[in-house]
């Protein structure tokens, strides 16, 4: 047999398949032998992985490192670290909170130049707004592997309007790539703001008020007509309720090539987090009631989901605490990059959560969502040795000084998990081992879409 670089024994390994105890041999970079038992193997470095889980490193489709331009809220260096303490090995960056944000040629390189610095792998989302459509093909030759588009308005982010969505749809259908969208009804969370707002509300619950679910199943609606008129592949993001799930898997059952994605956050908080920890716990669409989250829960559980991914979305802390006294002033998103395999080790497998469904749906589901499945997300011959080792028995309280973000903040800061990462492995480097970065900066690699011809 060939040289092997690192070999790692003794595991118990997990692919969305199955599990047994077993080793993974790695040279060049890329997984060379899968073996079952305790084996022999002669090797530069050996891992003795007794008592963890070898899994495939996460690939995380939903994160916003906000750079060029509001480096100050993440950046790619300490969001990649970051990435790294989770167990993500790949990770997908959104178009948007970048200023500019990324729906041109002089964007995208921007953003590129911006990520060079980065620990692990990572690719790039491009968007879709009002005005940019005649780019939408010179972003897909430039590499990025899908695009954005908003139902609601955003930061720096122009909606994506009904006219707009269907032609986006038509030319991207046409490039072999994707749209994701932001599902929320923009009439409806606009005037129910208003009205709550002319009315005195600024307490926290209000703005669960001003986006219900049915805000959420209005635009999922709306969404996947669009895509059953254009035949485009659709991709609903960050899905908040167990009814939004429903519709997608009814449109699946009807042939539309659509994929649900949900978020840790929605199924570890509620809304009374938001009440209890304020701003900090402030996201859109928002949590829900306690009801919601558990039949969320139960459409995880029934493999209705596709993706879970983290939705990092960063700020400075001054912009969660200027919501104290008015919930709809706090900027609405969650930092939770380091936090996705904790909870579902946690939460999930006490409610019966598979650890094979966790790898389907974290790491082997978003690679072939981006069509990069052949090196990513799996532990198949000649994949990249993107591995994760995780105490699933190791407990652990979450601090502020265990972060790596820029700004050290987060909803789950306080929380108690059951699941640890203790190792990731990058290309067969570890660049991350008991709590600390060991892997260099600029170690991560562009991943680009089939818009480039990609070599290995």
């Amino acid at each position: 047999m060939a040289r092997i670089d690192l070999y790692l024994r003794n595991a118990r390994i997990v692919t969305e398949h199955r599990e047994f105890e077993g080793g993974v041999a790695v040279a060049d970079g890329r997984i060379k032998q899968v073996v079952e038992g305790d084996i022999e193997m002669e090797a530069d470095e050996v891992i003795d992985a007794s008592g963890l889980l070898l899994m495939p490193g996460l690939v995380d489709a939903h994160v916003h490192f906000s750079e060029p331009g509001r480096g100050h809220w993440e950046g790619f260096e300490t969001g990649s670290r970051a990435a790294a303490a989770g167990g993500v090995t790949t990770f997908v960056e959104m178009p948007l909170n970048a200023s500019p944000p990324t729906i041109d040629e002089p964007a995208l390189a921007a953003k590129q130049r911006a990520a060079a610095v980065s620990h692990v792998d990572y690719a790039l989302w491009g968007g879709l707004v009002d005005d940019n459509l005649a780019h939408l093909g010179a972003l897909s030759a430039g590499g990025v592997v899908g695009f954005k588009a908003f139902m609601c308005t955003a930061t720096d982010f122009p909606r994506a309007d009904g006219n707009i969505m269907r032609e986006g749809m038509t030319r991207i259908s046409a490039l072999n790539s994707f749209l994701a969208v932001h599902a929320e009804d923009e009439r409806m969370t606009s005037r129910l703001t208003a009205d709550l707002r002319s009315a005195g509300r600024r307490d926290r619950m209000a703005w669960g008020e001003a986006r219900p679910v049915a805000a959420e199943l209005a635009a999922i609606d709306d969404a996947i007509r669009q895509a059953e008129a254009t035949g485009a592949r659709l991709h609903i993001v960050h899905v908040s309720s167990a009814a939004g799930i429903d519709c997608i898997s009814g449109a699946k059952r009807r042939g539309v090539p659509v994929t649900a994605e949900t978020c840790p956050h929605y199924l570890f908080f509620d809304e009374t987090d938001l009440v209890r920890l304020g701003p900090v716990a402030k996201c859109a669409p928002p949590l829900r009631p306690p009801a919601e989250r558990e039949a969320l829960w139960d459409r995880v559980l029934a493999g209705a989901v596709d993706i879970i991914a983290s939705d990092h979305s960063p700020c400075l802390w001054g912009e969660k605490v200027a919501g104290d006294d008015d919930i709809f002033v706090a900027w609405g998103g969650i930092s939770g990059l380091q936090s996705t395999l904790p909870v579902l080790l946690t939460e999930g497998c006490r409610r019966g959560l598979k650890l094979q469904d966790i790898v389907r749906m974290t790491a082997s589901n978003p690679a072939r969502l981006f069509g990069l499945d052949r090196r990513k997300g799996s532990l198949e011959i000649d994949a990249d040795a993107d591995l994760v080792l995780v105490d699933p028995t190791a407990p652990f309280t979450l601090r502020q000084h265990h972060l790596f973000y820029r700004n050290p903040h987060s909803a789950y800061v306080g929380s108690s998990f059951l699941g640890q990462v203790q190792r990731t492995i990058s290309r067969g480097v570890t660049v991350y081992e008991g709590g600390e970065i060991v892997g260099s900066r600029s170690h991560g690699q562009r991943v680009d879409g089939p818009g480039v011809a990609v070599t290995r």
